[in-house]
């Protein structure tokens, strides 16, 4: 297969990460073919998505046509079997392998046997995905960054089995898509959450131990190491959630103590204080 041969993108999760995602793919020229099996999340993206290309009209960064032709490329399905058409389909839900690995199950008994399947996990093992399926040579991880219209970089992630075809041409797609690939083997975390998680995990560790409140540890952090955003408003913008299930993956992965989860981490998650998407994380957000 060559980057020609790409003309339709499968999508499956319609969250933050899918339709950003669905988003860059259809403004880059792509079909795309979105697929939950939640309406609502369905319809939510298509909202999104349409809201975040007017805000690129008004800021006179694409025209009105660029926009209207970028939505007429979207198709939204709650049938997996509207993605047999596609020569890649990109797993976006959230981060549970259990699930994960039903999804890739079934795409790779739907779909074309050339169709290349890609993860957007940000944590969790592309070998073991692409081992549930007969194509794991054709198996790769896409890790897009949050807000995925906005964001440059990508990890591309290779498995055991990814072959060099499969992952240049990835390399390829992911750099007409306007980002910037980065090449990581497949270790727990990759580059960007095995280094980032553990700093947010030890902001949580300093704010237990009563070492300084959390508005001066992000203060530190963004005064003292030119970080745009502290580490613990950027963990209630992750998802305080997500950081603990990321924490997990790295300290099972490793089985190093080194990356044992805050128990501050676990207090917060279990009292349903999440970040933004729930309004009270480290601080608290009006909704």
């Amino acid at each position: 297969m060559r980057l020609e041969d790409i003309k339709i993108i499968g999508v499956v999760g319609g969250g933050t990460m899918g339709n950003g995602i669905v988003h860059v793919c259809a403004q880059s020229g792509y079909e795309v073919i979105l697929v939950d099996t939640n309406r609502e999340i369905l319809d939510r993206a298509m909202k999104t998505i349409t809201a975040n290309l007017d805000r690129m009209v008004k800021k006179e960064k694409i025209t009105e046509q660029k926009k209207n032709e970028t939505l007429a490329r979207i198709k939204t399905s709650a049938d997996f079997g509207d993605l047999k058409s596609a020569q890649v389909v990109i797993e976006a839900i959230y981060e549970n392998l259990d699930v994960k690995v039903d999804i890739f199950k079934r795409l790779d008994n739907l779909c074309h046997p050339d169709t290349i399947l890609a993860s957007n996990t940000s944590s969790l093992p592309i070998t073991q995905l692409a081992g549930c399926t007969k194509r794991a040579d054709r198996v790769i991880g896409m890790h897009f960054m949050n807000p995925v219209p906005m964001m440059q970089l990508i990890e591309l992630i290779r498995g055991i089995a990814t072959s060099d075809e499969i992952f240049n041409l990835i390399r390829e797609l992911s750099i007409k898509l306007g980002k910037t690939p980065v090449e990581v083997n497949d270790y727990p975390g990759f580059i960007a959450n095995r280094i980032l998680m553990p700093m947010i995990n030890e902001a949580c560790f300093t704010l237990m131990e009563g070492v300084a409140s959390a508005q001066d540890i992000d203060t530190v952090m963004k005064l003292g190491m030119n970080h745009p955003m502290g580490p613990l408003t950027l963990a209630d913008f992750i998802g305080l959630d997500v950081c603990l299930a990321i924490m997990q993956v790295l300290y099972t992965g490793f089985s190093d103590s080194k990356y044992r989860p805050c128990p501050l981490l676990w207090k917060m998650v279990q009292a349903g204080y999440l970040g933004r998407k729930t309004g009270r994380g480290f601080f608290v957000y009006e909704k």
